[in-house]
């Protein structure tokens, strides 16, 4: 293996050594149309053989900050900011009724722009730091774009995030108060990327964009590492995911599947996607001979997607290790954040809260982990309909009593 580690194509499984900025693959990307999920996702891959005949543990890979699995030269390239590492939280009881499994809520709103995005901007601003390049352009619903500008502002980088004019205001005034360059683009998420892919190929930007960036899954990835850690070397029996492009999903996977590789797992946990109904392209589409897709329309904005662009590789990934899908209703996800707010005290936005949507209807046992993506604050007209916001008082204690 020439340098640290190599790209592998997902569909012709081509592999391109690491001597310079790589995209999709060049082959397979040449019949990319609007209307299927893109061809030639590259997937990162590294000297197992080399790390295994060194005998390799987990506690050598934490002891080095798991720099072998990382593709970047030194963690100093990573921003001072708090990226990862994030609470693994208990969950024993809901409204007073104990549970039968043990359930474990991974809580990424606490990473420095409050969003799982940030393991994946993190590494992707590391490499361009390492490679002297600094401006990074993204297409964004909302979070990896306000994750992006936060991770370059802590790195004195520029960054460019392109958005839908109709994205959450709170994500549009987290990219604005991190000083970075924000762009409304008239039209949807894909408008979007594609008008960020051109500005990469004509301006030379580096480019963030999840199934387009191979590293974006390397940072996302990071959070497998946590978990087996986290439990004490002991895999859980299920984790439910939050999907809709598949980048997640495949992170999660991918950090797994180097672990096994390295033999520090002997296999790869159950792992269910969970898509809400009204956007489950990704999930319907996962045994079919063609895609075909249905306009989506959830109240998890974050996880709307019509085609979700890492398809290919969350489809073979969940094939290759006999994943699980699960669908549920915008209702579903309304009621699992009330219910998740009111029973721990975490406030997930709607697109973070699917996965518990999911394990609550799955009601599965043994040792659960739900992924919660991203912070309630980020869009708070969803869970506006949860609510009923009460008018002020006389300041007298009778008036006080009568609302208790």
């Amino acid at each position: 293996m020439k340098g640290k580690f190599v790209y592998q194509c997902v569909d012709c499984g081509e592999t391109y050594t690491d001597d310079k900025i790589r995209y999709l693959c060049p082959v397979c990307s040449k019949s990319n149309t609007k209307d299927n999920p893109p061809k030639g996702v590259l997937k990162v891959l590294f000297d197992y053989e080399d790390l295994n005949r060194k005998n390799t543990t987990l506690q050598l890979l934490k002891n080095t900050g798991f720099l072998d699995l990382f593709p970047i030269s030194k963690l100093e390239s990573l921003p001072n900011l708090k990226v990862g590492n994030t609470a693994l939280i208990p969950l024993s009881s809901i409204d007073g009724h104990r549970l039968k499994n043990n359930v474990f809520i991974k809580d990424d709103s606490l990473n420095a722009t409050y969003s799982f995005k940030d393991r994946a901007s993190a590494v992707v601003s590391a490499f361009a730091k390492e490679h002297g390049i600094d401006t990074i352009i993204t297409a964004s619903t909302g979070n990896a774009g306000s994750s992006l500008a936060g991770i370059c502002a802590a790195q004195h980088q520029k960054a460019v995030v392109l958005v839908p004019e109709m994205a959450p205001l709170a994500k549009l005034t987290q990219i604005l108060m991190y000083g970075a360059t924000l762009v409304p683009v008239k039209g949807t998420y894909d408008d979007a990327f594609d008008l960020s892919v051109e500005a990469t190929e004509n301006l030379g930007w580096y480019n963030r964009n999840t199934a387009y960036n191979p590293l974006t899954i390397e940072g996302k990835k990071t959070v497998s590492f946590e978990l087996l850690d986290q439990m004490d070397g002991k895999l859980p029996d299920k984790i439910y995911v939050p999907v809709g492009d598949g980048v997640i999903i495949s992170g999660v996977y991918k950090g797994f599947e180097d672990l096994h590789k390295l033999n520090i797992i002997d296999h790869i946990p159950v792992i269910v996607a969970v898509q809400s109904a009204g956007s489950a392209n990704l999930v319907n589409n996962l045994n079919n001979n063609s895609f075909s897709f249905v306009p989506s329309r959830t109240v998890a904005d974050s996880i709307s997607v019509d085609i979700p662009r890492n398809f290919y590789m969350a489809q073979q990934f969940l094939k290759k290790y006999r994943g699980e899908t699960l669908l549920v209703s915008d209702e579903e996800i309304l009621n699992a954040s009330a219910v998740l707010s009111r029973n721990t005290g975490l406030f997930a936005e709607p697109a973070a809260v699917t996965a518990f949507a999911g394990m609550l209807k799955d009601n599965a046992e043994g040792n659960l982990v739900v992924l919660s993506t991203g912070s309630g604050l980020k869009d708070l007209q969803a869970v506006q309909q949860l609510i009923s916001m009460p008018g002020a008082i006389v300041p007298e204690l009778e008036h006080l009593m009568s609302r208790i």
